[in-house]
């Protein structure tokens, strides 16, 4: 696809920055890497990853054939459950451009696996992936089962904490109620199963909110 002016698909992405759903890649030097960018957009809202595009916009373009080798390989090997891509060629300034869709992953939690051999879960913040937190991925992993709760005393009384503040972290509630980490966390699972309050993720922390407020 050859396209020049200002309204080539890929400038026009280009113009909209970086964000929770748009990525820009120089290349692609290590899959496991790569695989980290899928996960983070397969476990959030889905997103575009585009090879050949420096961080500040500028077109670097690429070597598609390695370059697809290595997504593929990073979708596969790298990451569990394997990742759904499609990828468009796009020919810009004379340089190859590649546009790489993942949409919301069905079978969330998605992991990728890292230097150390360890597979870690990534959700997409801004423009970055951060590491999700034990609470979000115990969320992830039981989302579609039957909610099998009632809202006793402390459930109710951690929901009116959590209502009558701007935004609560895990070690407030903890810390109000005397409850180690672990108990509270399955508590607040229940909670967002239960669509009373919800979690936001940002990169120096994790806090909760009631959907009510």
């Amino acid at each position: 696809m050859s396209l020049t002016n200002k309204e080539h698909p890929i400038k026009v992405l280009i113009s909209k920055g970086e964000g929770v759903d748009l990525d820009f890649k120089q290349e692609i030097q290590n899959p496991r890497k790569i695989a980290k960018s899928m996960v983070s957009f397969a476990n959030t809202q889905g997103g575009v990853l585009l090879i050949g595009v420096r961080d500040n916009g500028s077109i670097a373009g690429i070597k598609s054939e390695d370059e697809v080798h290595m997504l593929s390989l990073a979708a596969s090997f790298f990451s569990k459950p394997e990742i759904r891509f499609t990828v468009q060629e796009y020919n810009l300034e004379g340089k190859t451009i590649l546009k790489v869709f993942i949409p919301k992953g069905e079978n969330q939690p998605y992991y990728a696996k890292s230097d150390d051999e360890k597979w870690w879960v990534y959700v997409r913040v801004n423009d970055k992936c951060i590491l999700a937190s034990k609470t979000t991925v115990d969320f992830m992993h039981n989302r579609s089962k039957p909610v099998k709760m009632t809202l006793g005393k402390l459930e109710q009384s951690i929901l009116l904490f959590v209502g009558g503040r701007e935004k609560t972290t895990l070690d407030e509630i903890c810390n109000k109620f005397n409850l180690g980490k672990r108990r509270t966390s399955r508590i607040l699972v229940d909670l967002m199963r239960l669509q009373t309050i919800r979690s936001h993720t940002t990169e120096k922390t994790e806090f909760y909110t009631s959907t009510n407020s």
